[in-house]
This record gives structure tokens, C-alpha cells and sequence, in this order.
């Protein structure tokens, strides 16, 4: 039982079990088969919704950690700044996915979030989801299990820069944003890219060069079509051919 002061008033539990359903806070609820008192209090806390207008800062590198952000629309990246001014992509994150989980040990961002279109966030202020996971445990066990996937996908990434040629890291890099965009009920094979290739680049590693040469081989080998930032995957398993023999996921 939830002690009085956790129970949050005026609202519809069953319109909120609908909505949860195709909120990107649905791996954040619905897995851990919260009731509805549980439901209502995890509303509570992340009932603050945040705009973010294309190109905007959604946190800057260096300041105060206090929330974690849910994307509930758009696509964001996160990026650190070098010391010769040059940009470096971290990660891509769309629908259904957090950010600022990095800055929780520091209790500092270390790295800037913008968004690449505009997006919006449930902001989740960190110490009111420390107090209710005190009470309810199984949210922050299904909260370990995402950092804990995002450490894998940052072990990944490193596999993936360290010990794949450029068309490699290309075909990896499609066939992660495929599956991701398939969990979401998207198409896996007919897509947009939100970021540029230049982007693309920083992430794997690679010179703008080298990554328009990789989409034009790829292109000529009628693995995929390219027009501007739209995809069109015509033989999956080929692409998946591509990555050699390596296991990587992102």
C-alpha cells in the first residue's frame, strides 16, 4: 500500500493505461505490471512535458543533472564538443527512448542534447523517481535493466568503430536504426533519416567522404535506394551480409 502522500488526484487511470500504450514511457510502466494506485503515482511524477524546437538544447554538456527526459516525439542527438571546436555524436535518440542517463553518477551532463527535429520530452526529475522506486521496486529494477542495455550498446558502438571497415559500420548503422524504428510499429525497410550524413559520419567514425561512398556502393549493389534522407532497404539480408562477421547491434 502507497503511503497517502504518493497517491496523485485527478487522474483517469483507464484513459492513462490507454495513452501508456503508444507513450514512449510504456518500457518505463506497462512491463513492470504496475496497479493502478502505482500508475497514478508514476503519472504524477511525469506529468511535465518539454518542447523542443529543431535545433534546440534540450540540456547543455556541463550543466546540473537533475531529470531524466523520455522522448515522446521527435529524434534528438547527443554530442560532446572537442577542443578544436569540431562536434562529436554520441547517440541518436528517438520515440521511447531516455537520455540523461550518463549524468547520473557525475550529477553533471556530459554531453550536449539537441534536437534534429522538433521533439518533445517527459522530463522525469531524478530524485522524485529515487522516492517512489523506494516503494515500488519493481520500477527500478526494469529502470536497471535500460542503463543496463545502455551499457551494452555503448560497448557495441566501441566493437563497432574499433573492428569494422566503413561499409561495415554503414550497414550496421541502417540495420540498427531498422530494428529500432520496427519495435515502434514503423516500417523496417521504407525510412527517413533525421540526421545528416555528415552526422552519420561523427557518430562511426568516419569522413563525410568516406560516408557518402559507402551509401553509393550500397546503392550501386542494389542493397538499398537513397533519395536526399529517405531509405529504401531492398534485401535486409544482404545488408546483414554486409557486417561480416561481427555481432554488433549499437
Amino acid at each position: 500500500m502507497l503511503p497517502e502522500s504518493f497517491v496523485a488526484t485527478n487522474f483517469d487511470v483507464a484513459q492513462l493505461r490507454t495513452g501508456c500504450a503508444t507513450c514512449s514511457l510504456r518500457e518505463l510502466c506497462l512491463p513492470v505490471g504496475l496497479n493502478d494506485q502505482e500508475i497514478e503515482v508514476l503519472a504524477e511524477v511525469t506529468a511535465h512535458k518539454r518542447k523542443v524546437q529543431r535545433g534546440g538544447y534540450l540540456y547543455r554538456a556541463g550543466t546540473k543533472f537533475q531529470s531524466l527526459y523520455a522522448v515522446k516525439s521527435g529524434f534528438l542527438k547527443t554530442c560532446i564538443l572537442e577542443e578544436d571546436g569540431r562536434q562529436q555524436v554520441t547517440g541518436f535518440h528517438m520515440t521511447g527512448e531516455l537520455l540523461g542517463l550518463d549524468a547520473i553518477s557525475t550529477e553533471l551532463h556530459t554531453c550536449d542534447a539537441i534536437a534534429l527535429e522538433d521533439s518533445e520530452v517527459c522530463e522525469i526529475p531524478f530524485a522524485k523517481l529515487e522516492r517512489i522506486s523506494s516503494i515500488i521496486p519493481s520500477l527500478m529494477h526494469h529502470f536497471h535493466k535500460i542503463m543496463s542495455r545502455e551499457i551494452v550498446r555503448d560497448h557495441d558502438v566501441m566493437l563497432l568503430l574499433g573492428g569494422m571497415k566503413a561499409e561495415e559500420r554503414l550497414a550496421n548503422f541502417l540495420l540498427n536504426m531498422s530494428r529500432r524504428l520496427a519495435i515502434r510499429g514503423y516500417s523496417e525497410t521504407n525510412f527517413n533519416l533525421r540526421m545528416t550524413r555528415e552526422e552519420i559520419g561523427s557518430y562511426l567514425g568516419l569522413k563525410l567522404e568516406t560516408v557518402s561512398r559507402a551509401f553509393s556502393k550500397l546503392q550501386e549493389e542494389a542493397v538499398i535506394s537513397v533519395k536526399n534522407k529517405h531509405i529504401q532497404i531492398h534485401d535486409l539480408q544482404r545488408l546483414k551480409e554486409k557486417m561480416g562477421n561481427s555481432s554488433c547491434t549499437t
